[in-house]
Protein backbone atom coordinates (compact mmCIF):
# COMPACT_ATOMS: atom_id res chain seq x y z
CA UNK A 1 0.00 0.00 0.00
CA UNK A 2 1.03 3.26 -1.36
CA UNK A 3 2.28 6.15 1.38
CA UNK A 4 -0.46 8.39 -0.09
CA UNK A 5 -3.23 5.58 0.53
CA UNK A 6 -2.20 5.23 3.94
CA UNK A 7 -2.05 8.86 4.43
CA UNK A 8 -5.58 9.39 3.13
CA UNK A 9 -6.89 6.75 5.41
CA UNK A 10 -5.02 8.40 8.34
CA UNK A 11 -6.83 12.01 7.64
CA UNK A 12 -10.32 9.97 6.93
CA UNK A 13 -9.95 8.13 10.40
CA UNK A 14 -9.15 11.51 12.16
CA UNK A 15 -12.14 13.04 10.26
CA UNK A 16 -14.52 10.45 11.22
CA UNK A 17 -13.54 10.56 15.28
CA UNK A 18 -13.43 14.31 15.20
CA UNK A 19 -17.10 13.93 13.71
CA UNK A 20 -18.19 11.16 16.24
CA UNK A 21 -16.81 13.14 19.29
CA UNK A 22 -18.86 16.22 17.57
CA UNK A 23 -22.09 14.25 17.47
CA UNK A 24 -21.67 12.81 21.01
CA UNK A 25 -21.25 16.51 22.83
CA UNK A 26 -24.54 17.93 20.74
CA UNK A 27 -26.23 14.78 22.18
CA UNK A 28 -24.70 14.90 25.59
CA UNK A 29 -27.29 15.89 28.30
CA UNK A 30 -26.79 20.04 28.72
CA UNK A 31 -26.46 19.80 32.46
CA UNK A 32 -23.56 16.33 32.39
CA UNK A 33 -21.94 16.59 35.68
CA UNK A 34 -24.04 19.21 36.86
CA UNK A 35 -25.78 17.90 40.43
CA UNK A 36 -29.58 18.41 41.96
CA UNK A 37 -30.10 18.25 45.05
CA UNK A 38 -33.73 17.90 47.30
CA UNK A 39 -33.52 18.36 51.15
CA UNK A 40 -34.36 17.18 53.91
CA UNK A 41 -35.28 19.39 57.49
CA UNK A 42 -33.05 18.39 60.06
CA UNK A 43 -34.40 20.91 62.86
CA UNK A 44 -37.28 23.65 63.16
CA UNK A 45 -36.57 27.13 64.58
CA UNK A 46 -38.43 30.31 65.24
CA UNK A 47 -38.12 33.30 63.67
CA UNK A 48 -39.10 36.91 63.51
CA UNK A 49 -41.79 36.82 61.23
CA UNK A 50 -41.06 40.58 60.65
CA UNK A 51 -37.67 40.51 60.14
CA UNK A 52 -37.44 41.13 55.87
CA UNK A 53 -34.03 38.89 55.81
CA UNK A 54 -31.46 40.27 53.45
CA UNK A 55 -28.33 38.45 54.97
CA UNK A 56 -27.86 35.74 56.93
CA UNK A 57 -24.84 33.97 58.43
CA UNK A 58 -23.63 31.89 61.75
CA UNK A 59 -19.77 32.63 63.08
CA UNK A 60 -18.18 30.91 65.83
CA UNK A 61 -21.43 29.39 66.83
CA UNK A 62 -23.59 32.74 66.51
CA UNK A 63 -26.32 33.18 64.25
CA UNK A 64 -26.16 37.11 62.96
CA UNK A 65 -28.88 38.90 60.68
CA UNK A 66 -29.04 42.04 58.27
CA UNK A 67 -32.68 42.97 57.67
CA UNK A 68 -33.88 45.31 54.79
CA UNK A 69 -36.85 48.07 54.33
CA UNK A 70 -36.36 51.98 54.70
CA UNK A 71 -36.48 52.98 58.36
CA UNK A 72 -36.36 48.91 59.70
CA UNK A 73 -33.24 47.54 58.55
CA UNK A 74 -30.60 46.20 61.19
CA UNK A 75 -28.30 44.30 61.73
CA UNK A 76 -28.73 41.65 64.84
CA UNK A 77 -27.40 38.95 66.48
CA UNK A 78 -30.25 36.38 67.26
CA UNK A 79 -30.64 33.12 69.76
CA UNK A 80 -30.62 30.35 67.29
CA UNK A 81 -32.65 27.99 69.63
CA UNK A 82 -35.34 30.49 70.43
CA UNK A 83 -35.73 33.61 67.95
CA UNK A 84 -34.85 36.10 70.36
CA UNK A 85 -33.35 39.11 69.26
CA UNK A 86 -30.33 38.94 71.83
CA UNK A 87 -28.37 42.94 70.47
CA UNK A 88 -30.10 45.08 67.41
CA UNK A 89 -28.24 48.26 65.49
CA UNK A 90 -31.00 50.08 63.70
CA UNK A 91 -29.44 51.72 60.80
CA UNK A 92 -30.05 54.95 59.79
CA UNK A 93 -33.67 55.53 58.01
CA UNK A 94 -31.95 55.72 54.59
CA UNK A 95 -30.45 52.79 54.23
CA UNK A 96 -31.84 49.52 53.24
CA UNK A 97 -29.82 46.75 54.82
CA UNK A 98 -28.54 44.11 52.52
CA UNK A 99 -25.80 41.34 52.80
CA UNK A 100 -23.62 40.86 55.55
CA UNK A 101 -20.50 39.09 56.16
CA UNK A 102 -17.70 38.27 58.80
CA UNK A 103 -14.48 39.13 58.11
CA UNK A 104 -11.62 38.69 61.06
CA UNK A 105 -13.93 39.71 63.98
CA UNK A 106 -15.70 42.28 62.09
CA UNK A 107 -19.06 42.02 60.56
CA UNK A 108 -19.37 43.47 57.02
CA UNK A 109 -22.98 44.92 55.81
CA UNK A 110 -24.01 46.18 52.37
CA UNK A 111 -27.09 48.32 51.83
CA UNK A 112 -28.87 48.14 48.43
CA UNK A 113 -28.92 51.59 46.77
CA UNK A 114 -26.35 53.78 48.64
CA UNK A 115 -23.70 52.35 47.14
CA UNK A 116 -22.85 52.03 50.95
CA UNK A 117 -21.55 49.57 53.52
CA UNK A 118 -20.63 49.08 56.99
CA UNK A 119 -18.39 47.47 59.17
CA UNK A 120 -19.32 46.49 62.93
CA UNK A 121 -17.33 45.18 65.51
CA UNK A 122 -19.07 41.36 65.53
CA UNK A 123 -19.05 42.03 69.60
CA UNK A 124 -20.27 45.61 70.17
CA UNK A 125 -21.74 46.30 66.62
CA UNK A 126 -19.52 49.65 67.13
CA UNK A 127 -19.89 51.47 63.78
CA UNK A 128 -16.08 51.18 62.96
CA UNK A 129 -15.97 52.60 59.46
CA UNK A 130 -18.19 53.17 56.40
CA UNK A 131 -16.95 52.88 53.04
CA UNK A 132 -18.65 53.74 49.12
CA UNK A 133 -18.44 51.36 46.30
CA UNK A 134 -18.79 51.97 42.80
CA UNK A 135 -18.81 48.47 41.37
CA UNK A 136 -22.82 48.50 40.76
CA UNK A 137 -25.52 51.05 41.71
CA UNK A 138 -26.78 48.14 43.88
CA UNK A 139 -25.70 45.81 46.83
CA UNK A 140 -27.53 43.04 47.46
CA UNK A 141 -25.72 39.76 49.14
CA UNK A 142 -21.84 39.67 50.34
CA UNK A 143 -19.69 36.66 51.67
CA UNK A 144 -15.96 36.09 52.28
CA UNK A 145 -14.14 33.36 51.28
CA UNK A 146 -11.57 34.17 53.43
CA UNK A 147 -8.93 36.10 51.54
CA UNK A 148 -11.97 38.51 49.36
CA UNK A 149 -15.18 39.52 49.80
CA UNK A 150 -17.70 38.18 46.99
CA UNK A 151 -20.97 40.22 46.48
CA UNK A 152 -23.66 40.22 44.13
CA UNK A 153 -25.77 43.13 42.80
CA UNK A 154 -29.32 40.95 41.68
CA UNK A 155 -27.16 40.51 37.99
CA UNK A 156 -25.51 37.30 36.72
CA UNK A 157 -22.56 39.24 38.13
CA UNK A 158 -20.54 37.97 41.21
CA UNK A 159 -17.56 40.30 42.16
CA UNK A 160 -14.32 40.04 44.38
CA UNK A 161 -13.11 42.74 46.37
CA UNK A 162 -10.21 43.71 48.97
CA UNK A 163 -11.35 43.09 52.71
CA UNK A 164 -9.49 45.55 53.51
CA UNK A 165 -9.93 48.35 50.84
CA UNK A 166 -13.20 47.70 49.32
CA UNK A 167 -12.02 47.79 46.12
CA UNK A 168 -13.01 45.46 43.18
CA UNK A 169 -10.29 42.44 42.33
CA UNK A 170 -11.90 40.83 39.83
CA UNK A 171 -15.51 39.38 38.85
CA UNK A 172 -16.72 36.25 36.99
CA UNK A 173 -20.44 35.93 34.94
CA UNK A 174 -22.55 32.85 36.57
CA UNK A 175 -23.64 30.01 34.20
CA UNK A 176 -25.29 26.96 33.81
CA UNK A 177 -25.45 25.06 30.39
CA UNK A 178 -28.27 26.79 29.48
CA UNK A 179 -26.58 30.21 29.42
CA UNK A 180 -26.14 33.24 32.49
CA UNK A 181 -27.63 32.55 35.83
CA UNK A 182 -29.47 36.16 36.74
CA UNK A 183 -30.62 37.39 40.18
CA UNK A 184 -28.25 36.10 42.23
CA UNK A 185 -28.65 37.46 45.38
CA UNK A 186 -28.30 36.14 49.56
CA UNK A 187 -24.59 34.23 49.48
CA UNK A 188 -22.58 32.36 51.41
CA UNK A 189 -19.47 30.77 51.31
CA UNK A 190 -19.88 27.01 51.69
CA UNK A 191 -16.35 24.52 51.67
CA UNK A 192 -14.78 26.12 48.56
CA UNK A 193 -17.96 27.06 46.76
CA UNK A 194 -20.77 29.79 46.74
CA UNK A 195 -24.09 29.18 47.26
CA UNK A 196 -26.50 31.84 45.68
CA UNK A 197 -30.19 31.96 46.51
CA UNK A 198 -31.71 33.46 43.42
CA UNK A 199 -34.43 36.00 43.91
CA UNK A 200 -38.00 34.79 43.03
CA UNK A 201 -37.18 31.21 42.78
CA UNK A 202 -37.13 28.19 45.41
CA UNK A 203 -34.15 26.91 44.13
CA UNK A 204 -30.17 28.10 45.26
CA UNK A 205 -27.34 27.79 42.61
CA UNK A 206 -24.24 25.81 43.85
CA UNK A 207 -21.07 28.05 41.66
CA UNK A 208 -17.59 27.33 41.18
CA UNK A 209 -16.46 31.37 42.31
CA UNK A 210 -13.21 30.91 40.29
CA UNK A 211 -15.32 29.83 37.12
CA UNK A 212 -18.78 31.16 37.31
CA UNK A 213 -19.39 27.92 36.31
CA UNK A 214 -23.14 26.21 38.44
CA UNK A 215 -21.97 22.70 39.86
CA UNK A 216 -25.49 22.05 41.01
CA UNK A 217 -28.73 23.30 42.19
CA UNK A 218 -30.79 22.54 45.14
CA UNK A 219 -35.26 22.49 44.74
CA UNK A 220 -36.07 24.14 48.15
CA UNK A 221 -39.78 23.96 46.48
CA UNK A 222 -41.76 23.42 49.76
CA UNK A 223 -40.23 25.56 52.77
CA UNK A 224 -42.20 28.81 50.78
CA UNK A 225 -45.89 27.72 50.69
CA UNK A 226 -45.22 25.09 54.35
CA UNK A 227 -44.71 28.89 55.69
CA UNK A 228 -47.99 29.80 54.25
CA UNK A 229 -46.39 33.64 53.46
CA UNK A 230 -47.06 36.04 50.81
CA UNK A 231 -45.60 35.50 47.52
CA UNK A 232 -43.12 38.28 48.13
CA UNK A 233 -41.66 37.05 51.46
CA UNK A 234 -39.45 34.95 49.22
CA UNK A 235 -36.80 32.36 50.32
CA UNK A 236 -33.50 34.44 50.87
CA UNK A 237 -30.99 33.77 53.35
CA UNK A 238 -28.03 30.97 54.10
CA UNK A 239 -26.01 30.53 56.89
CA UNK A 240 -23.45 27.63 56.70
CA UNK A 241 -21.78 26.95 60.31
CA UNK A 242 -18.14 25.59 59.56
CA UNK A 243 -18.00 24.25 62.73
CA UNK A 244 -20.71 22.17 63.26
CA UNK A 245 -21.11 21.53 59.64
CA UNK A 246 -24.69 22.96 59.72
CA UNK A 247 -26.78 24.21 56.84
CA UNK A 248 -29.60 26.98 57.71
CA UNK A 249 -32.15 28.76 55.21
CA UNK A 250 -34.78 30.97 55.94
CA UNK A 251 -37.22 33.96 54.38
CA UNK A 252 -38.13 37.13 54.26
CA UNK A 253 -40.78 37.27 57.16
CA UNK A 254 -40.54 33.71 57.34
CA UNK A 255 -41.65 32.66 60.84
CA UNK A 256 -39.12 29.63 60.93
CA UNK A 257 -35.58 29.31 60.18
CA UNK A 258 -34.35 25.72 59.08
CA UNK A 259 -31.45 23.57 59.48
CA UNK A 260 -31.33 21.08 56.01
CA UNK A 261 -29.27 18.26 54.70
CA UNK A 262 -28.29 18.15 50.81
CA UNK A 263 -30.27 15.01 49.32
CA UNK A 264 -28.33 14.38 46.19
CA UNK A 265 -31.35 12.79 43.33
CA UNK A 266 -30.40 9.68 41.54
Amino acid sequence: MSKRVLAALAVILVLALSAAVIVFMLNAPQNAGLREYSYEIVNTYPHDKNAFTEGLLIDNGVLYESTGIYGESSLRRVDLETGEVLQNYALPAQYFGEGIAAVEGKIVQLTWLSQTGFVYDENSFEVLQDFNFSYSAEGWGITYDGSHLITSDGSSTLYFLDPETFEKTGQVEVHDANGTVNHLNELEYVKGDVYANIWLEDKIAIINPQTGQVKGWIDMSGLHYMENQDVNNVLNGIAYDAKADRLFITGKRWSQLFEIKLTPEP
